[in-house]
């Protein structure tokens, strides 16, 4: 089975953190988003995915063999796509084309899931949703008494549905599904200026391919910075449920409350770090207290307090101690 990542956007709503690093790359407990999602998926398949392409955007040389790395620590054979205009998602996916073929599934790639992603690879295609409060804020599904969909919807206004698609699917005749976005394309059928997957999914359901749903039973998103910090909390708790304290970790005078993960030559001196905290590789924390965070590599952070914070990499907090007189019956906050 192949599978197709389209991950071109430039992560607005995670600036600064996305200025030098594309969301799906910045990590989470110790792993980048991406390859916590591909780690997902495979959990649900009998044997690797056989190769993985990734669509990106123009990211640097870097962020390409990162991506590369990624595929073959999960046994996939890598692949590397671009889209140079933002035409929508289904445009980004069919950048992909040459490995759509045979079984394959579609993920994107700025979200990450807690479910077991098992699933009957029989069926003619699945995609998978959770029921949400605000339906109207996504593409969402109907279904009909067999559980199979009879209907695709894009954000509408109206109440339709509340069971929303997730941006996972699956298709079993990935040739099919190929074709259908060859389709859109060379007919220019768009909405909204873009090229929606829903309508692809649509011309499929037309034809007369059975869609099935898959439950997703937790949908962490990772847009923004407080949506990253709840996600590493969640993927510690769920994933990993104790500290992780990689090769060549100094720790002096220090305690580390589980679940936390420390990377690769980070330095923690008189110091408390947890519960739910992250720390990239070669971080310094120096007398301070940091819990439910997220710090990257190569950062420092001293004499300070921290909580839901998230510290990019090679970034510097420093902050200073400070000469108080305070009186009875004062507070300093």
């Amino acid at each position: 089975m192949n599978l197709i990542i389209p991950m071109a956007g430039r992560g607005s709503r995670l600036r600064p953190h996305t200025l030098t690093t594309p969301k799906p790359l910045v990590p989470i407990a110790g792993k980048p988003i991406v390859q916590w999602l591909i780690e997902m998926l495979s959990q649900g398949l009998d044997e690797p995915f056989e190769e993985i392409a990734f669509v990106i955007g123009d990211f640097g040389e870097g962020v390409k063999e990162k991506l590369k790395e990624v595929s073959r620590s999960v046994g996939s054979k890598p692949h590397i796509f671009y889209q140079e205009k933002p035409l929508g998602p289904a445009h980004a996916i069919h950048c992909a084309r040459p490995v759509i073929t045979g079984p394959s599934m579609v993920a994107l790639a700025d979200t990450l899931f807690i479910t077991d992603f098992s699933f009957d690879q029989e069926s003619e295609g699945v995609i998978w949703t959770q029921k949400v409060k605000n339906p109207e804020n996504f593409g969402v599904v109907k279904t009909n008494s067999d559980g199979v969909i009879t209907e695709f919807v894009e954000k509408s206004p109206n109440f339709v549905s509340d069971q929303a698609i997730v941006g996972i699917y699956y298709f079993r005749d990935g040739d099919n599904f190929r074709n259908k976005l060859d389709f859109l394309l060379e007919n220019e059928i768009r909405e909204k200026g873009e090229y929606q997957i829903t309508t692809v999914l649509e011309l499929l359901k037309n034809d007369g391919l059975k869609f099935k749903t898959a439950s997703i039973d937790e949908w962490l998103d990772c847009g923004n910075k407080e949506a990253i910090i709840h996600t590493n909390e969640r993927i510690l708790d769920t994933q990993i449920g104790e500290n992780i304290i990689e090769q060549e970790v100094v720790l002096k005078n220090s305690t580390v409350i589980e679940p936390c993960f420390i990377g690769r030559g980070a330095v923690i001196k008189n110091s408390v770090v947890g519960p739910f905290v992250s720390v990239g590789a070669h971080s310094r924390i120096v007398k301070s207290v940091v819990e439910k965070s997220v710090i990257q590599d190569e950062s420092k952070v001293k004499f300070v307090n921290l909580k839901n914070s998230m510290i990019g990499n090679q970034a510097e907090y420093i902050e200073k101690a400070r000469k108080i007189s305070l009186g009875d019956y004062s507070r300093l906050s």
